[in-house]
C-alpha cells in the first residue's frame, strides 16, 4: 500500500484501488478552495498511473463533506491572496468535467452528511454508495445561490426532472435510504458496512480489462444523448477501437 497525504485529503492506493479521502474530519470534511485544488490534482495525478484502475471518493470521520466551510471563506475574503476565488477554482469550473472522462470508474462512498457542494461533487462518478442514515441535501437556496458543478444536468439524469426540482427548490434533506429510492445513489446500507461494500465493488473491477471499462464507460455516457442508431453506431466504434488496441498489444 502507498499513502500520500496533502493538507486536506488522504490518497493511498492498494491492489488497484485508489482512495481519496476528504481529510477536514473534524469540520465534517467541509469544503475549502485549498482543498479542492488539492481532489483536482489528485485527480489528473492519477489519472494516467496504470497501478489505478478504479477510484474512491469519501471522506474522513463522520462527514462525507458537509458543504463549504463559510468560516474559511469569510477569513479568505478577508485576506484575498494571488489565488482562485471560491467558484473560480479548477475544482468548480473543470473537475466534473474531468470526472465525466476520466478513463477509469469512479465511486463515491458517501459516509456521512453530504451537503451542497458535497452533494454535488458525487454527481459525475459513476456510482454512489451511501450510508443509510446520511444526510444528503442540495441546500443552495438557503445560501442564495444555485448548485453548480453541472448539477442542472447530472441530477434530472439521475433522478428525473421533478425529484430534481423538488430536491433543489425545496432545499431538503434526505437520508441515504431515501437518495437510494429515489436513484440519487444505487446502494444504502450500514455506516459500518460502507467502506467494505465499496471496496468490494471497486476491486471487482479492477480485475477487468481497464480498456474495456473506459470503453464502455465511454458509450454508455454518449449512448444516453444519442439516437438508438447513434449509440449503435458509437458502440461500433468503441469496438473497433478496442480491437485495434488488442492487436497492437498482442
Amino acid at each position: 500500500m502507498s499513502e500520500k497525504s496533502n493538507r486536506q485529503i488522504l490518497l493511498s492506493v492498494d491492489d488497484g484501488v485508489a482512495t481519496l479521502t476528504l481529510n477536514r474530519a473534524d469540520k465534517l470534511n467541509a469544503y475549502t478552495p485549498e482543498m479542492g485544488d488539492e481532489v483536482v490534482a489528485a485527480f489528473r495525478r492519477i489519472r494516467d498511473d496504470d497501478a489505478v484502475r478504479v477510484v474512491i471518493l469519501t471522506g474522513a470521520g463522520r462527514g462525507f463533506c458537509a458543504g463549504v466551510d463559510l468560516e474559511a471563506l469569510k477569513s479568505a475574503g478577508e485576506n484575498q491572496g494571488p489565488g482562485p476565488r471560491l467558484g473560480e477554482e479548477d475544482f468548480v469550473r473543470k473537475l466534473p468535467l474531468e470526472i465525466w472522462d476520466f478513463p477509469k470508474p469512479v465511486i463515491a462512498a458517501i459516509n456521512g452528511a453530504a451537503i451542497g457542494v458535497g452533494a454535488t461533487m458525487t454527481l459525475p462518478c459513476d456510482l454512489r454508495l451511501a450510508a443509510a442514515d446520511a444526510k444528503i441535501g442540495f441546500t443552495f437556496a438557503k445560501l442564495g445561490i444555485l448548485p453548480g458543478l453541472g448539477s442542472t444536468h447530472l441530477l434530472p439524469r439521475l433522478v428525473g426532472q421533478g425529484k430534481a426540482l423538488e430536491l433543489v427548490l425545496g432545499a431538503e434533506i434526505i437520508l441515504g435510504a431515501e437518495a437510494a429510492r429515489i436513484g440519487l445513489v444505487q446502494h444504502s446500507l450500514p455506516a459500518d458496512q460502507l467502506m467494505e461494500k465499496a471496496l468490494e465493488i471497486a476491486r471487482g473491477m479492477a480485475k477487468l480489462e481497464p480498456a474495456v471499462l473506459a470503453a464502455a464507460r465511454r458509450g454508455l455516457r454518449q449512448g444516453a444523448d444519442l439516437s438508438l442508431a447513434e449509440a449503435m453506431k458509437n458502440e461500433q466504434s468503441l469496438s473497433e477501437t478496442l480491437r485495434r488496441e488488442r492487436e497492437k498489444r498482442a
